[in-house]
């Protein structure tokens, strides 16, 4: 059943995009950062520089390629179907296969109100499928009814974050500031290792352009939602990373699983470290509610330009593409009962590195894109050499980020991209048959 699309505006759209970025580990990743030293900050500019190269490229392809879909559309109108193709197979098997590791992530945060999760491998694969589930119903009653949990859980994520970051200045201590750079290598060799660390925490910017057709006034709510968005998230990360360094003795901030929660525990006491340990949960279930919705759109998308099976763009009353939700929450499925078994838990770490490096290709293909089609459609949203200097940018900074993985990564990466191949070859067959 096909109705008319439910329309959500720029509040949404930027929380979709803010809470499809900051997930769980935000309120880990200061720790890691912390073993560097203070270049770590330098590394957090960079990739915030290039994040919003990245979001500048996808703010204004949205206003040449109107359409839904995002990094799958703008490749494909460049490129042709092949690519378009590869960049859906890829980013849609990054989805559901990553939103298994969020439901795991939530579970690991609840883990600090309810201890025995962490000694348990039954709970919380349940409790995971509960919330995949549960995100996968809410998502079928239509991106009004996902977008109002979006903006709820977006405000209550940020608010643990925003109590350390202000009330934290209050506690900030110069002589707790790490060294500039701690690690035996050279400042050159450092700050790549860094800024690679800082990468994944902006996936997701590209959120707002993946349900065009869903956003009022897409022309001007897609971009301003994308950079607002990215923005925003780059100031919390930067912000929240300068003020634990001041807050937390280094010894303490480098062995801590949850430095927010312990800044947070030193500035209001046991009540605080809940805050945010509470704030850990809600941004996981803002995350997989976002990502579940994601998953269903960009095969949707495919499915209405014929190369995706015509069952994915099936939609209910609710304009909801009920049948790609339901498939890919079975696949999450699928990974989920992966973690039953113990030993598949490197396993598990490992495809969820792969299928990451997935979700970073069509970045690549997307800053080409912008280039070529602006050439193509003699487009006047730039000047040649400002569109040549974004794009090539953008381009050289996801090729960096993707060659940053790690070869085995890439190796296997390009495998699982390949591996989409036939399933083309089969579309284009029933298709050319059918004319």
């Amino acid at each position: 059943m096909n109705s008319k699309p439910q329309k959500i505006g720029l509040i949404t759209a930027t929380s979709l995009v803010v809470g499809n970025m900051i997930g769980v580990g935000i309120f880990v990743l200061p720790s890691s950062l912390a073993r560097y030293g203070s270049i770590s900050l330098l590394g957090w500019v960079f990739t915030s520089i290039g994040a919003l190269i990245l979001a500048t490229l996808f703010s204004r392809l949205s206003k040449i390629v109107k359409k839904s879909g995002g990094p799958y559309a703008y490749p494909k109108a460049a490129f042709g179907d092949f690519i378009g193709f590869l960049m859906a197979w890829g980013y849609w098997v990054s989805c559901w296969i990553g939103n298994a590791a969020l439901a795991i992530g939530i579970v690991g945060g609840l883990s600090f109100f309810f201890p025995v999760l962490e000694s348990n491998t039954f709970y919380p694969v349940v409790i995971g499928l509960g919330l995949l589930w549960l995100f996968t119903w809410i998502n079928t009653r239509g991106i009004k009814e996902s977008g109002r949990v979006q903006v709820i859980t977006t405000i209550l994520k940020l608010s643990p974050l925003a109590f350390v970051i202000i009330v934290g200045l209050f506690f900030f201590k110069f002589e707790n500031f790490p060294a500039f750079n701690l690690t035996t290598e050279s400042n050159i060799t450092t700050l790549p290792a860094v800024a690679a660390l800082t990468l994944y925490a902006f996936l997701g910017l590209e959120c707002a352009t993946v349900p065009a057709a869903n956003i009022k006034n897409p022309e001007k709510n897609i971009p301003k939602a994308t950079m607002i968005g990215t923005l925003l998230v780059a100031l919390v990360y930067i912000a929240g990373t300068v003020v634990l360094f001041g807050i937390l003795p280094l010894d303490k901030l480098q062995g801590s699983a949850a430095p927010f929660a312990e800044a947070a525990k030193l500035i209001a006491g046991d009540l605080g470290g809940y805050f945010v340990a509470f704030g850990v949960v809600v941004s996981g279930i803002g995350v997989l509610n976002g990502w579940v919705l994601v998953t269903g759109q960009v095969p949707m998308a495919t499915a209405n330009d014929g190369l995706f099976p015509k069952i994915f763009k099936k939609q209910n009353e609710n304009g909801a593409p009920v049948l790609g939700l339901i498939i890919g929450s079975v696949l999450t499925t699928g990974v989920l009962l992966m973690n039953l078994e113990e030993g598949l838990v490197d396993q598990f770490t490992f495809i969820v590195d792969m299928v990451v490096f997935v979700a970073v290709v069509p970045y690549l293909f997307t800053a080409a894109a912008y280039v070529l089609l602006i050439i193509e459609k003699k487009t006047q949203i730039n000047s040649m050499v400002k569109t040549f200097v974004l794009g090539g940018l953008g381009f050289l900074y996801a090729l960096w980020s993707i060659f940053g993985s790690g070869p085995t990564i890439v190796y296997y990466g390009f495998i699982l991209l390949i591996a989409g191949i036939p399933f083309y070859v089969l579309m284009k067959y029933n298709k050319k048959r059918k004319e």
